[in-house]
């Protein structure tokens, strides 16, 4: 598959909005990007990007994930492996669920949150903006 084959993303229409230049390897990287279902590192994201053009370079996946979260389209995360993660801004309210064995991480939303969270903002004098959880655990074996 080349570049120009690909369809719009997301993230490809983001680049747009904020009047970046739509090249191929930004088309593959924000491709890569709105089709993962995890939190990728700029490895991972290399690793994927170069099947579908084994021209992009490391550093090319680097300078365009940095430019995208310096405009505001990737929002980094790090969930104590060291290494940083992406996934889009326009991602929707959730939180993050992490197991700290495997490092695989769950995003769920949970309404019962949201509201406690807003309870505990209005007690404390302030009208919440966003949230950002993050939360560890380990796996538990269910008994039979």
């Amino acid at each position: 598959m080349t570049p120009d084959a690909l369809g719009d993303s997301p993230i490809l229409e983001q680049c747009r909005e904020k009047g970046l230049k739509v090249t191929g390897q930004r088309r593959v990287i924000a491709h890569v990007l709105s089709e993962a279902d995890d939190h990728p590192d700029v490895e991972e994201l290399y690793r994927r990007a170069i099947v579908i053009d084994p021209k992009i370079s490391v550093a090319t996946v680097y300078r365009t994930v940095r430019l995208f979260e310096e405009r505001g389209i990737l929002q980094r995360r790090n969930f104590g492996s060291g290494r940083a993660r992406y996934e889009a801004t326009d991602h929707g309210q959730h939180y993050h669920l992490i197991d700290a064995n495997s490092g695989r991480v769950e995003e769920f939303h949970d309404d019962e949150l949201d509201a406690l969270l807003q309870k505990i903002a209005a007690r404390m004098g302030y009208d919440l903006i966003t949230t950002r959880l993050e939360i560890y655990g380990r796996g538990v074996k269910k008994r039979t």
